[in-house]
């Protein structure tokens, strides 16, 4: 990033030709109605899991967990698996697999900026599955990915033309799935911050923090153990608080039982339309 001279003025411009697609992302989910949820999660499973693999030889990321946890959530909440399009004639897809969209923050023609792989299949996934595809998007220039073509296109084009294109594309239900996933993760656990609510365009966002030892209640007495602040926003077009707080406490047991968590498939899901 190029500093400022104190002597200069404001440098005013437009937004970074980078990062358009995310102010078209932006545009696009003003008609979403938020929710915010949250709650605390033992991570003690996780960790030692992840300790272990580790040992092993085998890295794991924290997000990879969550992914799996909430994929095997919502094949066993049909309902939330979901996402609504329109206002005065709306419709709902309900979609037969679990496809879990993954913010990243990386760097395209050295602008920071924030793009989303998404992971599909999780209700029938593999742990080492998902850190796979995670992988591949690490350390390198988000330019020299093919993945990324779609969103470089859009920037090529005039900026009318790449909401409209952008629209296009993530709006019909029956390519939604395959384009920004059925829920979406996004993570800041990297840096201080506990907890925080995202919209991710989906109808159920998960927001993760850092994991930090936390005093907690264990058979009566304090004691201390790894604790992460998860947080939840759901869209209530499509469901309510209710459907929302089971799939919050299906995250959180998953995680807490790990690798105990038995797979659930997902069932008799409608087929979107």
């Amino acid at each position: 990033m190029t500093s400022i001279p104190p002597s200069a003025g404001p440098q005013v411009g437009p937004p970074a030709r980078q990062r358009r697609h995310t102010l078209y992302f932006l545009d696009e989910i003003r008609s979403f109605a938020p929710v915010h949820l949250d709650t605390e999660v033992d991570m003690t499973r996780v960790l030692a899991h992840r300790a272990a693999a580790r040992a092993d030889g085998t890295r794991y990321s924290l997000v990879s967990y969550v992914l799996l946890a909430a994929g095997r959530t919502l094949a066993r909440h049909p309902e939330a698996n979901a996402a609504v399009r329109g206002r005065l004639r709306p419709r709902v897809a309900r979609y037969p697999s679990v496809a879990g969209k993954l913010v990243l923050d990386r760097r395209l023609d050295g602008q920071r900026v924030v793009l989303a792989t998404v992971v599909p299949r999780l209700e029938q996934a593999e742990l080492a599955t998902v850190q796979d595809q995670i992988d591949q998007y690490r350390g390198e220039d988000a330019s020299e990915r093919p993945e990324f073509g779609p969103v470089r296109a859009l920037h090529k084009l005039h900026p009318l033309l790449g909401l409209l294109a952008y629209r296009a594309s993530v709006r019909p239900l029956r390519r939604r799935a395959e384009r920004i996933g059925t829920f979406a993760v996004s993570s800041l656990g990297h840096a201080p911050v506990d907890g925080f609510h995202s919209v991710g365009g989906t109808t159920v966002t998960i927001g993760v923090g850092r994991v930090a030892d936390r005093v907690v209640a264990r058979e009566g007495r304090p004691a201390v153990a790894p604790v992460l602040r998860l947080n939840l926003t759901f869209d209530h077009r499509v469901i309510d608080g209710a459907e929302a707080a089971e799939v919050l406490g299906g995250i959180k047991e998953a995680l807490e039982e790990y690798p105990a968590y038995e797979a659930v498939g997902a069932g008799s899901a409608v087929a979107a339309r």
